[in-house]
């Protein structure tokens, strides 16, 4: 009988999980299945991007994957039974022997009162498309407001204001928007906002989300026609309900090689998985997360799967990448644990780069058994799973 593994969700995350997969493990000796809810993978990264009007290459799972041994699956996951080993997709049953779990995240309201009710986000394709319709609606001199002085706000304020300069744009954080920035790069920002025409509220703990805007913790409002919330992510629900180990966010906690430190046949990668990165910090949601992250679970599968010697590796940061519209940006070099340094390129040059990046998390994606060794190894004994865990680093 063929190990069955099953990957849940075609984030980057999953989609490189299931091709690395494929490559490195004999088709003869598995199954590989891939359960995504949407029939194309979504380049997440480019989400302000979708919402600002442009149009993303299609990319078809289906084809994606032809060829590669990999079975997609176009479904809504609605229960995982870890002790049965079994994943409920809405009536239908999947059996695993191996599971990989990679549903990722969706925008966070934090518990404040009207973010459900009368804002948008950029968290996923229907949303950006969503906020694109409503911006295609609001007439010259509307009022635009983003929420989060993060990267996802910041690139956020920047496309919507570059691609609609008939708008009103301003952008609100509970901080300092880009506070964590070197000062360069700070500067930067400032200067680019400013050109754009962006209002910035720095310092602006938004209490409530209004139709026509935002309350503030001092009671004062900030009006806005359109308010866009990008005040954090939360875990799909699915696994706390499970009798995985959890954090308080939901998150599912993993040792060194992304495997579950309470169920050794259940692995999580991207937004999903609490991993220590370098330094021992928790490795943040994002897409320089998942790939690496991606990478290192198929690596440790396949490995125990083979009888081969598991990897043990840091995964540690370089680079923070922020899009400010089409032919700006910023390149914050980092330390592995995700420390600014005072490295920091900026324009035209920072915007290239990001655009590089970009693209070649998608190509990876687009050509999920390319680039790796090409010897498709047979399981050391079929369906085993080596159950000692790996430390954390």
């Amino acid at each position: 009988m063929k190990h069955r593994i099953v990957v849940l969700g075609a984030g980057y995350a999953g989609a490189n999980t299931a091709g690395r997969l494929a490559k490195r493990l004999h088709r003869d000796d598995i199954e590989i299945t891939l359960v995504n809810g949407d029939p194309e993978f979504v380049e997440r990264v480019r989400m302000h991007q979708l919402a600002c009007g442009q149009d993303l290459q299609p990319r078809p799972l289906r084809d994606l994957y032809a060829g590669t041994g990999v079975q997609v699956r176009t479904a809504r996951v609605t229960a995982v039974d870890v002790e049965g080993k079994t994943v409920d997709l809405g009536g239908e049953t999947l059996v695993y022997d191996t599971l990989v779990y990679a549903l990722g995240s969706a925008s966070a309201d934090h518990g404040v009162p009207g973010v459900a009710e009368h804002a948008y986000n950029v968290a996923g394709k229907q949303a950006a498309l969503r906020l694109r319709a409503r911006l295609s609606e609001v007439k010259p001199g509307g009022t635009v407001l983003i929420v989060g002085g993060g990267l996802t706000g910041i690139e956020a304020a920047t496309e919507i204001a570059e691609a609609h300069p008939d708008l009103e744009v301003a952008i609100a954080a509970r901080g300092r928007v880009g506070g964590w920035l070197s000062d360069k790069a700070q500067r930067h920002l400032r200067g680019a906002l400013d050109r754009l025409g962006i209002m910035v509220h720095d310092h602006a703990d938004i209490t409530r989300v209004e139709a026509d805007g935002v309350v503030t913790g001092t009671g004062s409002t900030i009006r806005a026609q359109v308010t866009v919330w990008t005040a954090g992510f939360t875990v799909h629900p699915i696994a706390a309900a499970t009798t995985l180990e959890v954090s308080e966010t939901g998150r599912i906690v993993v040792d060194a090689g992304m495997r579950s430190v309470s169920h050794p046949d259940v692995y999580a990668v991207g937004d999903a998985a609490l991993a220590e990165g370098a330094g021992g910090k928790p490795l943040r949601m994002s897409c320089a997360s998942a790939n690496p992250m991606a990478w290192l679970a198929a690596d440790v599968i396949a490995a125990r799967l083979t009888g081969r010697k598991v990897p043990e590796t840091t995964i540690g940061y370089s680079l923070q990448c922020i899009s400010l519209g089409r032919r700006d940006g910023i390149v914050q070099r980092v330390t592995p644990d995700d420390q600014v340094t005072s490295t920091v390129f900026t324009g035209r040059t920072a915007a290239r780069i990001k655009e590089m990046i970009c693209a070649s998390a998608a190509w990876s994606v687009s050509h999920p058994t390319m680039m790796l060794p090409s010897r498709r190894r047979h399981l050391a004994v079929t369906g085993a799973v080596e159950t000692r865990p790996l430390k954390r680093s």
